[in-house]
């Protein structure tokens, strides 16, 4: 499986974008079952997970992104989005999607993210 997200780009302070991710080569009963997560990493720093969404649809956020960032997901296209408003200096960073798991193993490995830059 291929995880390839989309839709980073720059743009300015309070500005929204919305990413996609794709689960290349999944099948659809594999994608449907696994909890999903974004997250996003600035050089020099560890990976953070900023939102997640059940295989059921239960929706958690970190307590940074929590009211302006809202993930979601359309299993018949194996793919969970991100849709990001009010964005802040704060939330450039390189962004990834991947199961969410609380223990840190992936049955899948880590795509190309892709990169979101907020101008001050």
């Amino acid at each position: 499986v291929q995880l390839q997200a989309s839709g980073g780009g720059l743009v300015q302070d309070g500005g929204s974008l919305r990413l996609s991710c794709v689960a290349r080569g999944s099948i659809f009963s594999v994608f449907r079952s696994k909890h999903m997560g974004w997250y996003r990493q600035v050089p020099g720093k560890e990976r953070e997970l900023v939102a997640q969404i059940t295989s059921g649809g239960e929706l958690k956020y970190s307590d940074s992104v929590k009211g302006r960032f809202a993930i979601s997901r359309d299993n018949g296209k194996k793919t969970v989005y991100l849709q990001m408003n009010s964005l802040k200096a704060e939330d450039t960073a390189d962004y990834y999607c991947n199961e969410y798991s609380p223990i840190g193993s992936y049955d899948w490995a880590w795509g190309q993210g892709t990169l979101v830059t907020v101008s001050s």
